[in-house]
């Protein structure tokens, strides 16, 4: 029997709207800040092919769960899990699926915005020639008074939180549809502007072999786990933001070849940032291994070191900005869905309310690099304690949780009418997600939380 039930949102005005919309969600400042530094910090090659191992074993098949999820769902992660364990039989307490997204999302939301406050407020000191012919030292200095300043960072967070909410509160079509049509070609094109001038600039053929060379022996364990983490969060399971966009899905768009666009398009994406940004600090005689610093000083550095530096970092933290906004309004989307539903409130009031909670959250986040920098809980900044338990604790348990449901609750006559696969690669996806992806993720989930020595 045909599921015939619609989202009160709406619907993607097509399939490609969708894959913009999920790829945006996907691409952010985890791939053109994170994933640079930890290829540069895990030895290059060999742990991108780990990488790409794992976005097909893991990242794909969780990512067709949730969307499915979703689509069956067509509610807010949180009333889409009170709905279809309650339709097929199981317990209430799978509602906590939907929380976790949520509540994880808002974490995320609270302070992705500060450090996306950050590559807005170098748009105007790299479009300056701030960085020009100045010291490492200087540079860092620089780096240092803006984190030292919570007047700066506060302007920012807001610019930036107002921003997202903007287009959210605009509705599925009009607001979430539209920005990413405009910022996702935008932010491609940038980048592969920005490759370009790596080519022609930078140490390109140095920095391809850094990247495409694998040296093996340069890999231990914990580069494993790295590469296991990264390939699920960059994806952006977890957070419902995936799931919310599925129930937006029209029911002739096909899952699985959608998931395999979506992590396509990100891991190329991911793959242009490391040939965009290695060339650069490679050309400059500096370290890729230079941990989360590697953008905001290193790179920066360079740029300030390199003909036409000025222009070509102010469109790199453009290019930042973008790939950070198309995050977050997919991260805000779940809890407004949520209030639209539940309260019956209107969707501007919805969003509205939701970013100013997570500003209000995100304030305790930038006071934690200067006026909170000495206040600590188990050891964590107030910064560190948000990041930790939504990213370390509960991303990793959403994940968990959405492969068991998809795999062992939901009825085979379910996640087959969703998926549409050949016999052979359904039950490839069921062994997959039943098995496979809890156990990578209960090891990453344990390596998180320090279980693993």
């Amino acid at each position: 029997m045909k599921d015939l039930r619609q989202s009160i949102h709406g619907e993607w005005g097509s399939r490609w709207a969708f894959i913009l919309a999920a790829t945006g969600s996907a691409v952010g400042l985890g791939n053109i800040w994170r994933f640079p530094y930890v290829v540069g910090e895990y030895g290059g090659g060999a742990f991108i092919l780990i990488y790409l191992a794992c976005i097909l074993a893991i990242g794909i098949p969780v990512m067709m769960a949730e969307i499915l999820i979703g689509r069956r769902g067509r509610q807010s992660p949180i009333n889409t899990m009170r709905a279809l364990p309650a339709e097929f039989g199981a317990g209430r307490w799978w509602q906590i699926l939907g929380w976790l997204g949520v509540i994880a999302g808002f974490l995320v939301l609270s302070f992705y915005s500060v450090v996306a406050g950050w590559s807005l407020a170098y748009v105007p000191y790299t479009a300056a020639g701030t960085f020009t012919g100045t010291e490492t030292s200087q540079v860092e200095a620089i780096f240092n008074d803006l984190l030292a300043s919570p007047w700066q960072m506060l302007f920012w967070h807001t610019v930036f939180m107002g921003a997202t909410a903007f287009i959210v509160l605009r509705g599925v079509q009009n607001g979430l549809e539209r920005a990413v049509r405009l910022l996702m070609p935008i932010l491609f094109l940038l980048l592969l502007v920005m490759v370009g001038y790596g080519m022609g600039a930078g140490a390109f053929v140095e920095a391809m072999d850094f990247m495409f060379s694998p040296d093996f022996s340069a890999i231990g364990g914990d580069a494993v786990l790295v590469a296991m983490g990264q390939a699920f969060f960059t994806l952006s399971l977890g957070l419902g933001a995936i799931m919310a966009y599925g129930s937006y899905l029209s029911k002739r768009s096909s899952i699985p070849g959608n998931s395999g666009l979506i992590a396509g398009a990100d891991t190329v994406i991911a793959l242009l940032a490391g040939l965009a940004i290695f060339p650069i600090v490679l050309a400059a005689g500096l370290d890729p291994d230079s941990g989360p610093g590697l953008v905001f000083v290193t790179l920066s550095y360079g740029f300030g070191q390199m003909p036409l530096g000025a222009l070509f970092g102010t469109l790199f933290f453009l290019l930042l900005s973008f790939a950070a906004l198309t995050s977050a309004i997919s991260i805000m989307e779940p809890a407004t869905a949520y209030l639209v539903e539940t309260r019956g409130w209107k969707r501007p009031k919805a969003a509205a309310a939701v970013a100013a909670a997570a500003w209000l959250v995100g304030i305790g986040s930038l006071l934690a690099f200067n006026v909170w920098a000495g206040f600590t809980i188990a050891g964590l900044n107030f910064q560190e304690l948000a990041e930790y338990l939504s990213t370390s604790v509960m991303l990793p348990l959403g994940g968990l949780l959405m492969a068991l449901f998809a795999g062992w609750v939901l009825p085979r006559s379910v996640t087959t009418e969703e998926l549409a696969l050949p016999d052979w690669v359904y039950r490839g996806w069921l062994v997959l997600v039943r098995f496979v992806v809890p156990a990578a993720i209960l090891v990453v989930f344990a390596n998180s939380l320090g279980l693993l020595g």
